[in-house]
Formats: structure tokens, C-alpha cells, sequence
């Protein structure tokens, strides 16, 4: 068992692990490792969001989109930003990967508003 602050840093070390790897790393077969890490960290931090969803679920909307990818719609932003960054570095391209990575985490936060886990009554953390 994990303490609970090297558990909740997880997911996103598992990102930070895949982004370096992708800028250091020049092998074909390290750039799809990095991408299946860093895909695999927003995974886990998407299974870990939906189930701290505070929000009704009465309110959610039905989309076309499948719900995984949904969830992973931030995170595929900014790392198709990262790769173009690194794949394609030109003056507008990089215009271009900033706009994505503004995107992108602005998603993250917004859906980070309606996640915070919900403890029983009596219990403080």
C-alpha cells in the first residue's frame, strides 16, 4: 500500500515520465513506450476523476463521443501539442501547440472543479 501522497502524484508522474521521454528519448520503439506511459497516466487519473464526480448525475449531458475518449480529450491535446513541439518545430507550429496546451488544461481544470471525493460524515481528512 502506497501512502497517500505518492498515490494521488502517480497518474501525473506517469505523464511527466512519458513528456521527458518523448523529448529525450530518439528510438522509434521509446517514442511509443512514452506515448503508452503517458496515455496510461491519463487514464488512471480519468478513472480516478470519475469516481470523485461530485456533480449530479441527473445533470450530465449525453454525448456523441464515447466517454473514454472523452476523458481523454484534454489529455490528448496536450500531448499532440508536445508532439508537434517536438516533431515540427517551427514559428507557427509552436504558435499552434500553444493554443492546444491552453486548451487542453483549461479542460482539465474545468472538469477538475466537479472532483473532489466525498468522505462519510465524521470522517476529516
Amino acid at each position: 500500500m502506497l501512502i497517500k501522497p505518492v498515490y494521488e502524484l502517480l497518474p501525473y508522474s506517469y505523464m511527466v515520465v512519458g513528456t521527458v521521454s518523448l523529448f529525450l528519448l530518439e528510438p522509434s520503439y521509446a517514442l511509443v513506450a512514452s506515448i503508452v506511459v503517458y496515455l496510461y497516466g491519463a487514464h488512471v487519473y480519468n478513472l480516478r476523476s470519475k469516481n470523485r464526480r461530485t456533480d449530479p448525475k441527473r445533470k450530465r449531458k449525453p454525448g456523441a463521443i464515447p466517454e473514454t475518449l472523452y476523458g481523454l480529450m484534454p489529455f490528448i491535446y496536450v500531448f499532440s501539442a508536445l508532439s508537434l513541439y517536438r516533431f515540427y518545430p517551427r514559428d507557427s507550429s509552436t504558435l499552434f501547440a500553444l493554443c492546444l496546451v491552453t486548451y487542453g488544461v483549461y479542460l482539465i481544470m474545468r472538469r477538475s472543479s466537479y472532483r473532489h471525493h466525498k468522505y462519510p460524515k465524521g470522517i476529516r481528512q
